[in-house]
């Protein structure tokens, strides 16, 4: 790992913000059903479309990064931050998926969204719908891990990490579409909520540390 330097809290406080806007657009639009054709239309089309073999592997890797496996990779994260020294990142890296969980379940019973029928979802889920919690929590553990890490990595391991992220975050949301036990609108409203809530996260830690190296 490099030794990173000062970070600018301002760029990410921004993006934080605009992210977490466009989670509450999306959130919004789903909420009013301006997308409720689209999303049954996606959704029966899938439906049709399942492909038994595919569905195990969908089934395997949905369970895999729920919304446990989700706050898990923070904790441990946070855990091997923490004991090799950076203490702060640790706890931004574990606090995130925490927090993240807190939200989305007081939107999820604020908003009381209804799943897509029982007729298109391969395993039968009865809980409020938007945003999706699988969605949200991949996004703020893995966007919260890309971003604390990205200064104390190499490019190679840049790269690599945020790719592995990226792929893992999109094949999570899509799988929650593919089962039929969400709507596209939930996914891609937790997609931005998710990484809207793991940005700002990171902003606070790059405030908080600045101000600490300030005083120091």
């Amino acid at each position: 790992m490099t030794c990173p330097a000062p970070r600018d809290a301002r760029p990410l406080a921004g993006a934080a913000g605009a992210l977490l806007v466009l989670a509450a657009v999306l959130i919004t639009i789903a909420y009013t059903g301006v997308l409720q054709q689209g999303d049954l239309v996606a959704a029966a089309g899938l439906a049709a479309d399942r492909i038994p073999g595919v569905t195990v592997v969908a089934r395997v890797l949905t369970e895999i990064g729920n919304t446990v496996g989700s706050t898990v990779v923070g904790l441990v994260g946070g855990a091997v931050l923490a004991r090799r020294g950076h203490r702060a990142e640790g706890i931004c890296v574990a606090v995130v998926p925490l927090v993240t969980s807190v939200v989305f379940t007081v939107l999820k019973r604020i908003l009381n969204r209804a799943r897509p029928p029982e007729d298109l979802q391969v395993m039968a889920v009865a809980n409020e719908s938007l945003p999706s919690g699988h969605a949200t929590m991949a996004a703020a553990a893995w966007t919260a891990l890309v971003l604390v890490l990205w200064p104390r990595l190499a490019a190679r391991a840049r790269t690599l990490l945020t790719t592995f992220a990226v792929l893992w975050v999109a094949t999570i949301g899509a799988t929650r579409v593919y089962l039929g036990v969400h709507w596209v609108s939930d996914v891609l409203a937790g997609w931005a909520l998710g990484a809207g809530l793991a940005v700002a996260g990171v902003a606070v830690l790059a405030a908080t540390t600045a101000r600490a190296r300030a005083r120091g």
